[in-house]
């Protein structure tokens, strides 16, 4: 089985989402039984890569909300992470451009690395780095392990840019326009930030549902005869 889900570093629901999925595997004992991937999906593909203000400002600005109001809103995101045991600083967030954090994704997924991935979530809502920075990006390859040289290599030049844009086009063809977005097994899509009992519940449907298909297929014959 695999689940597929398209997410972003800045999106607080991603970080819980992407935590209770993990959970949720291992809640119905699938751990390293289950291939997950991450896409990419960029919340802002214009921001900057600069530092433009608080957290607090923009989330207000976004949403049309007082300032008090989107403090409120901001600590109930961040205590719904808290109760998934993460150290959750949505506040003090600092927003920036994604682009490289994806790209480097993208070049630790083509060595098999998805500790970078776990990395940028932390860095970004736990340790409130600047993720377009690439010295921080260069410290957080190097403790997934990442080669300096194909860091290097990636981070001078726009490779995977068009692997990142990829996947985007692929969740718009989808009909996606939020994140973050589940497909367990390609059958059965989950839109957004679930309980993890709800993932797990997903998840074991389209075990069984695999499991008839085989169930299926080893009763079946064919041009090259029959499976036993």
């Amino acid at each position: 089985m695999n689940i597929t889900y398209w997410s972003d570093f800045a999106c607080p629901y991603c970080y819980i989402g992407e935590t209770r999925l993990k959970k949720a595997i291992d809640s119905i004992g699938m751990t390293g039984q289950i291939d997950v991937e991450m896409k990419a999906f960029e919340l802002n593909p214009d921001a900057s890569y600069e530092v433009t203000g608080p957290t607090l400002d923009r989330f207000a600005a976004k949403y049309g909300l007082t300032k008090d109001q989107a403090a409120e809103r901001i600590e109930g995101i961040s205590q719904m992470g808290r109760e998934e045991g993460l150290d959750f600083n949505y506040a003090t967030t600092l927003n920036t451009n994604m682009l490289d954090a994806h790209r480097l994704t993208k070049l630790a997924h083509s060595l098999g690395n998805t500790r970078f991935e776990e990395l940028c979530y932390r860095a970004y809502f736990t340790d409130n780095l600047v993720m377009a920075d690439h010295d921080v990006l260069r410290g957080l390859a190097a403790e997934a392990g990442l080669p300096a040289q194909d860091v290097e290599r990636v981070l001078s030049s726009d490779e995977f840019a068009d692997a990142v844009r990829a996947d985007e086009h692929t969740a718009y063809a989808m009909g996606v326009h939020a994140v973050p977005f589940f497909v367990i097994d390609g059958t059965y899509a989950v839109s957004g930030c679930y309980p993890t009992d709800d993932l797990a519940d997903v998840i074991k449907q389209a075990l069984a549902k695999s499991q008839e298909q085989e169930t299926a297929q080893g009763a079946a014959c064919g041009p090259d005869g029959c499976a036993l």
